[in-house]
């Protein structure tokens, strides 16, 4: 395989004046042809070397077309477009066209990422990028700095969460397509805010996927819980490692994002003498060099492996960061999640504890439920190489009725897990909707055609349900109402207890962007404690210019706790059961706190001191 060119995209259609140059990887066809439907313009491709097949051929931006393998039509593997559907011939269109305003844009630094995560078709009424634009303002005055968009590759239909993409270079058509994707990136850099894309390079949806008539894109040594498992270290791997190289370079070079999240990448087998996430890490690296821009790679990895996040020069794969689902699970146990599933791995506070100082509970120990030794320590990295969150698209859609956090726990409980991932030395993830105790679910929703793979995937989520001993019927996947349902509906800001919520989470985003004990993610400045008995847990953090004591009641009683035997005396700057955000905290005046100090503790609440207000 020859050296990728970072500087441009290889694969596909490239225009050259009135004509455009074509290459198609298809090792296994006897004759492929270009064809387009409009004109019935046939024109046979030149076989080379490795598998590819190339041409030149008349074609425009705008025109429709397919290849032809031996015979028969179907859509280009690298299509940017599919304007009617994964099952339609592909458009040429030309994406290097686009006029950027962002030419000053400097990404964030990683550390300074809050991050909303949201799904498009979902997130507005209308369901598309354009509509994003019109809430950016909204996202910034409540404190984010990073939106995260769920994956927008060409799935079936119009409803899908999107991890059932089989176009992997085209947008979305009923987003909006690529043109609006661009367009949205450049309105985020222009008010200064970041754009993290969510990408799935470990299988592609079962419909619409014609990659295996091209070629060993997929192999069977190995299997995911989605299908079959993408062809990294196989056969005729070097042109599908190649493939996704290009497609991650794409993202970065021609839609301007600034990072990606490459999902479950522990269903990526690669036992290649290089890890596919190692390459991808060095070529983004040889494409900022040639920029000067910035770029991210993070991960959800079900692995706990540190040598994802190592760095390369420490034989690690460089990756920038990765969820970390440990610190979730602690959190949502010891705010009263039922210990099923996963959760049953998890003992709340002590666990919680664990990962706000180490990041991974499971960092070498026994767990019950993989019935194995799991995990391994992560003592050199950094804080700002984990994302925390207390609710994500993954953890709501789990359940079988999709409830969020809104619907499960008490208002009180909601502010303090989004004070605990807000407090953390960590990236925090906020999920669409719970800046604002949105009370829709999050429910898994498809629009599939074939009725044999609908039933499929009904049958898929009642077994996915089945360990977590839910009762009961889940949302028909398939059904408009399931989607519909999803929706946010954004009238109910006007109503309480949704502005509050909102006012809360906007003084909670500021809190930690103002105080340098908050925002400085170095993990050795942090120590936390428990009160098992009163289901208390203390964390301190601090840096050169501030020290912070946060103070974190998990019980629905209140409580009488001393204040942590620390030198000085330190001034109360947040209480979340304020009258203000609707608790029943008395709103006295600010004043000194001294160490050992018996403090009252509304329910489910969370209390944090300062040496000084900054």
């Amino acid at each position: 395989m020859s050296k990728i060119d970072v500087s441009a995209k290889s694969l596909g259609i490239n225009f050259k004046n009135s004509k455009a140059s074509v290459l198609v990887w298809a090792p296994n066809a006897q004759k492929v042809e270009f064809h387009t439907p409009e004109t019935n313009m046939r024109e046979e491709l030149k076989h080379i070397e490795h598998g590819y097949w190339q041409g030149l051929v008349l074609l425009q931006p705008g025109d429709k077309y397919n290849f032809i393998l031996d015979g028969k039509p179907i859509p280009d593997p690298a299509s940017l477009s599919q304007p009617d559907g994964v099952h339609g011939p592909s458009q040429a269109i030309d994406i290097i066209s686009y006029k950027w305003t962002d030419n000053q844009w400097a990404n964030l630094p990683l550390e300074s990422y809050i991050i909303y995560e949201l799904h498009t078709g979902t997130f507005t009424p209308d369901g598309n990028f354009a509509a994003i634009e019109t809430k950016l303002d909204y996202l910034l005055q409540c404190g984010f700095t990073a939106i995260e968009l769920m994956p927008v590759a060409q799935f079936p239909g119009s409803r899908n969460w999107g991890y059932d993409g089989v176009f992997p270079f085209a947008v979305q058509n009923t987003y909006g397509g690529a043109r609006a994707l661009q367009h949205l990136v450049d309105a985020c850099h222009k008010k200064g805010m970041a754009v993290i894309l969510d990408v799935v390079y470990n299988h592609l949806g079962p419909e619409g996927n014609y990659l295996d008539a091209y070629g060993p894109y997929f192999t069977d040594k190995y299997k995911t819980p989605w299908g079959k498992a993408v062809n990294f270290d196989d056969a005729w791997c070097d042109e599908v490692r190649r493939y996704l190289i290009e497609n991650m370079l794409m993202w970065f070079r021609d839609f301007h994002i600034d990072a990606l999240r490459l999902d479950a990448v522990h269903a990526i087998w690669d036992f290649s003498p290089k890890h596919i996430m190692q390459e991808m890490k060095e070529y983004t690296n040889e494409l900022m060099s040639l920029t000067g821009k910035t770029h991210y790679l993070i991960i959800e990895s079900d692995l706990n492996d540190s040598k994802y996040i190592r760095p390369l020069s420490q034989k690690g794969y460089g990756i920038d960061a990765q969820w970390a689902d440990d610190f979730h699970h602690s959190l949502c146990v010891v705010a009263g999640y039922e210990r099923n599933g996963y959760y049953a791995d998890f003992n709340g506070l002590k666990d919680l504890a664990k990962a706000y100082k180490e990041a991974f509970v499971y960092n070498g120990i026994y767990s019950q439920f993989r019935h194995k030794t799991f995990g391994s320590t992560v003592d050199k990295n950094e804080g700002k190489q984990f994302v925390v969150f207390s609710q994500n698209h993954d953890q709501v859609g789990n359940r079988l009725l999709g409830e969020r956090n809104s619907t499960l726990l008490s208002f009180e409980m909601q502010k303090l897990m989004a004070g605990a991932v807000a407090i953390s030395p960590y990236l925090p993830l906020f999920f669409m909707g719970e800046e604002w105790s949105a009370p829709q679910p999050f429910q898994y929703f498809i629009s599939h055609i074939d009725e044999k793979l609908i039933e499929a995937v009904r049958k898929g989520r009642k077994e996915e349900f089945a360990s977590f001993h839910n009762t009961g019927e889940a949302p028909d996947p398939q059904a408009v109402e399931t989607f519909n349902n999803c929706k946010l509906q954004w009238e109910l800001l006007q109503q309480q207890p949704h502005y509050t919520m909102l006012d809360y989470y906007s003084a909670l985003l500021a809190l930690r962007k103002q105080n340098p004990a908050l925002n400085n993610l170095n993990r050795k400045h942090l120590d936390a404690k428990t009160i098992a008995k009163q289901n208390i847990l203390i964390l301190r953090r601090w840096d050169v210019r501030q020290s912070i004591v946060c103070m974190l009641n998990f019980s629905k009683v209140q409580q009488e706790v001393p204040f942590p035997t620390l030198p000085g005396s330190f001034l109360k700057i947040f209480d979340s059961a304020l009258p203000q955000w609707g608790g029943k905290s008395e709103a006295e005046a600010a004043g000194k706190t001294a160490s050992g100090e018996k403090l009252a503790i509304q329910p489910e609440s969370l209390l944090i001191y300062s040496t000084q207000n900054v």
